[in-house]
């Protein structure tokens, strides 16, 4: 197979910004970074001349999304993760957990079944699922959001390991309301067993937040949301999680979750080092207005945001690349910081920051070419161009 090389850009590597660069990928790997200077190859390869007014930066990485182009993770197919999956790369994400919803224990285990099976098989040319993340049933029921009350219910260790074994050791990430019965004992398990224990769609007061991080939680899921609220006579969960640097917190920027304020405020606290942008995206994204299921609830979308017949937001039609061009508007951060954000916490979070989440030699080529803009222009998943903005335009 010919080698790919990616030439004359700006290369956001892992140890160094290089101005004018190269990044020389061998099936899926990549195998040299270096300066346009330094390049020397006697080898035919297949060239793609960039400008060093692009960008190129590591592939991103979505902890809480649960689906995208008319398909969702709890429909129990294959076909539907593979959908979600060729959808990603047009935003510029190349990993991702498939999230589960609180609905029946047969409709998780069907989905937990599907996803085990799925990630056993071939995923080149899309997105790959590099684990799963649970989100609920163990959750408050007083923070149950867009989650379906009738199946809250408590932290159950001795159920978490049946769900475990069934989806082939592949739960990275739980969201866990860990005042609720159990709920400590259920977070030190996931610690001693490499799972990451997010608190989320809990209604914990500070006290109970501290014992929870003393317990093992490192991760909140999407912050300020479902979860006990910032007051000035009581931290709650977003207090809590803010003062806790040991704590990721995800946030979903699209100005509607979050207002711009606010994810200002967030950042001003956590910094690039503390934040994980994901999407918590449902079906309706990359489709028009309309009425959808997420969760065996009926979701309404207006074409910017997505509801409950009661008003509850209900995930998001947010993209990968739109949360990055928010986030630098809201919070006038820079491009590395995104990387951090996007990239490198998230990849650290499950561990797999060996192989994903920064550009270094003998890495996965994960990779994504911006323009001057930040508009996504191509995107390689494991060495392979699954998204070309020229392509999409020519089709």
């Amino acid at each position: 197979m010919m080698k790919t090389l990616i030439s004359n850009i700006k290369v956001f590597a892992e140890d160094r910004t290089i101005d004018e660069g190269y990044v020389l990928i061998d099936g899926s790997s990549i195998i040299e970074v270096g300066e346009m200077t330094e390049l020397s190859i006697s080898d035919p390869v297949d060239e793609i001349q960039a400008t060093p007014s692009m960008n190129l930066i590591p592939g991103m990485i979505d902890l809480h999304i649960h689906g995208a182009d008319g398909a969702d993770a709890m429909d129990g197919t294959p076909e539907a993760i593979k959908t979600i999956a060729e959808a990603l790369p047009k935003e510029g994400t190349t990993s991702f957990l498939p999230t589960t919803m609180t609905t029946s224990k047969e409709s998780i285990e069907n989905a937990l079944a599907n996803l085990s099976h799925y990630m056993k098989e071939e995923q080149s040319h899309r997105a790959e699922a590099i684990g799963i993340h649970l989100e609920g049933p163990f959750i408050s029921p007083k923070r149950a959001g867009a989650q379906h009350p009738d199946h809250i219910i408590e932290p159950s260790i001795s159920l978490f390991k049946e769900w475990q074994d069934l989806s082939g050791g592949n739960v990275k990430l739980v969201t866990v309301a860990p005042e609720e019965e159990g709920g400590l004992e259920f977070v030190s398990y996931l610690k001693e067993h490499g799972v990451v224990a997010s608190i989320g769609h809990s209604d914990a007061v500070y006290s109970e937040v501290k014992e929870a991080i003393n317990a093992g939680v490192t991760h909140a899921t999407h912050l300020f949301n479902g979860m006990r609220g910032l007051h000035h006579r009581e931290m709650g969960v977003a207090g809590g999680v803010l003062m806790h640097p040991e704590v990721k917190c995800e946030m979903v920027v699209d100005g509607i979750h979050i207002s711009p304020e606010v994810v200002k405020f967030a950042y001003m606290n956590k910094s690039s080092e503390g934040v994980i942008l994901i999407t918590d995206s449902m079906r309706a994204k990359c489709l028009g207005k309309g009425t959808y299921d997420l969760g065996g609830q009926e979701v309404s979308v207006d074409g910017e945001r997505a509801t409950l017949e009661n008003g509850t937001l209900a995930g998001s039609i947010l993209k990968m690349k739109d949360a990055v061009k928010n986030m630098m508007t809201f919070t006038q951060c820079g491009l590395k910081d995104i990387i951090q954000m996007t990239s490198v916490n998230p990849a650290k979070q499950l561990s797999v920051f060996d192989r994903k989440g920064s550009i270094k030699a003998g890495k996965d080529a994960d990779l994504v070419l911006l323009d001057e803009k930040h508009n996504v222009i191509k995107t390689f998943c494991r060495g392979k161009l699954t998204y070309s903005r020229e392509k999409e335009k020519t089709s």
